[in-house]
């Protein structure tokens, strides 16, 4: 019985040591060829909402022109949305607000944008922020950009 006990907990141990492994490791390998900034992002955002709930903690990746944002907590080796540069169409920009402040990186700044029709928000600091508009707006010659 005990040592059943201590097998069981072994295997436990190494299972959870195991998954933290390749949740590190697919971090890793998201951040691997570079181009990647920590982006909260909420998505589908009524237009008369400001600030709130359903924040989702991401890293984003430029890729061309796209954007591959992948959620921190997942083991998808996927990207959970992609943004294209000349789908993307930026509405404004503002500090966190209300319970904002306790959901997001210290430093964030709100950016909220159109993508398709669909309302969303990406949350950054402001080094992030500079980087993704200077990526916006160097958009091929013949591309829409819109950046407020």
């Amino acid at each position: 019985m005990v040592l059943a006990l201590l097998v069981s907990g072994a295997v436990v141990v190494v299972l959870v040591l195991l998954g933290l492994f390749v949740f590190g490791l697919r971090r890793r390998l998201i951040q691997r060829s570079g181009g990647t900034f920590d982006c909260s992002l909420r998505w589908n955002v009524p237009e008369k909402e400001s600030g709130g709930k359903g924040w989702i903690y991401g890293v984003a990746r430029y890729n061309g022109d796209r954007i591959e944002w992948f959620r921190v907590f997942s083991y998808a080796p996927r990207p959970r949305r992609t943004l294209e540069r000349s789908a993307i169409e930026v509405l404004e920009r503002r500090t966190p607000q209300g319970e904002e402040e306790l959901a997001l990186l210290s430093d964030s700044i709100v950016l909220a944008c159109r993508h398709r029709g669909t309302r969303l928000e990406l949350a950054m600091s402001e080094d992030a922020l500079t980087g993704f508009l200077a990526w916006l707006e160097a958009a091929p010659p013949g591309q829409r950009v819109n950046v407020a």
